[in-house]
């Protein structure tokens, strides 16, 4: 699976807003802010896992039917991915 840029700079906002969280709790900032920084970091880490899973598995279907095999077993694996990630 080839990885988009658009998909390394939501890795790096990601990046950059865990660093603003370290900077907040260096700081001693209130955990309510702490907490909504990371909560928002988390949201924005399980879109993204959802995003390179649903690509991935249209990916691996059109290669399961160009190939005549049975694409069920990669609709499950990418089920369990999308479960996992939550």
């Amino acid at each position: 699976m080839e990885y988009n840029q658009k998909m390394i700079n939501r890795i790096k906002r990601v990046q950059g807003q865990l660093n603003g969280v370290i900077k907040m709790m260096e700081e001693e900032q209130d955990c309510k802010e702490v907490v909504t920084q990371l909560s928002a970091s988390k949201g924005s880490l399980q879109r993204l896992m959802g995003v390179i899973i649903s690509e991935n598995l249209v990916e691996c279907v059109r290669e399961a039917d160009q190939e005549g095999a049975s694409s069920q077993e990669m609709i499950n694996e990418a089920i369990e991915l999308l479960v996992k990630s939550k």
